[in-house]
């Protein structure tokens, strides 16, 4: 790697909240009582699920702490075209240096949901993580002009290949410049080892239009 750099800290990370956490790799003490208590409840049957956690190397697997279940979830289940620095095949921890930035990208790709859906606007409710991310990361920002490719916004082609050969090579992950807000910072973590310290915080509404770029946040609880 040539610009390199440490995570910002904090960073922060939203997940809608119809998706409530399960605690699955929170409390096991073994990754042999982690695949058996994955049998039980059934993530194994799932082919995808199964496949990924197959391409994870063991020691790179989170469990016996705190919301590990909502670190390995980032990598376990994925789209189905994969993000902007991961292929389907294998997630990856994405997160923003400012909870603003954080809510410009969710609101990014709700309003693009809400395209799709040929609705008028959407509403979803996120809740907030906090993350310290370990590691050294790629520093692409800045590069927006020499790296057209990979911060192209809407076509994921090259961003992956520059991700996935990131993860092979055994790095910590990228650090970019947001697209969807200006001045903001994301980082993607690649090794499930280095986030630490995650931590729920507060709930927000948000809500978008499909046409327009506005973008409605109100905090419902603090955690």
């Amino acid at each position: 790697m040539t610009n390199v750099a440490e995570a910002p800290y904090p960073t922060y990370r939203l997940i809608p909240s119809q998706f409530p956490p399960i605690g699955l790799f929170d409390t096991v003490a073994t990754p042999a009582d982690l695949s058996a208590v994955m049998e039980l409840v059934g993530w194994t049957n799932d082919r995808l699920v199964a496949s990924r956690i197959s391409r994870l190397p063991q020691q790179e697997w989170v469990y016996g702490r705190p919301n590990a279940s909502i670190v390995m979830a980032a990598f376990l289940h994925v789209s189905p075209a994969g993000m902007r620095f991961n292929s389907p095949d294998l997630g990856a921890w994405y997160a923003a240096s400012e909870i603003e930035t954080a809510v410009a990208e969710v609101g990014h790709h709700l309003r693009r949901e809400a395209v799709a859906r040929n609705v008028p606007e959407l509403t979803r409710v996120y809740r907030s993580y906090s993350a310290r991310l370990n590691g050294v990361y790629l520093d692409i920002r800045g590069q927006q002009t020499e790296r057209a490719d990979v911060y192209a916004p809407d076509r994921y082609e090259a961003s992956q290949q520059l991700g996935e050969a990131i993860r092979r090579a055994g790095e910590a992950g990228i650090i970019y410049d947001s697209l969807r807000r200006r001045g903001g910072t994301n980082i993607v973590a690649h090794r499930p080892t280095n986030i630490l310290d995650v931590t729920q915080a507060d709930h927000f509404e948000i809500r978008v239009p499909a046409v327009g770029p506005r973008i409605d946040v109100r905090k419902l609880t603090a955690a």
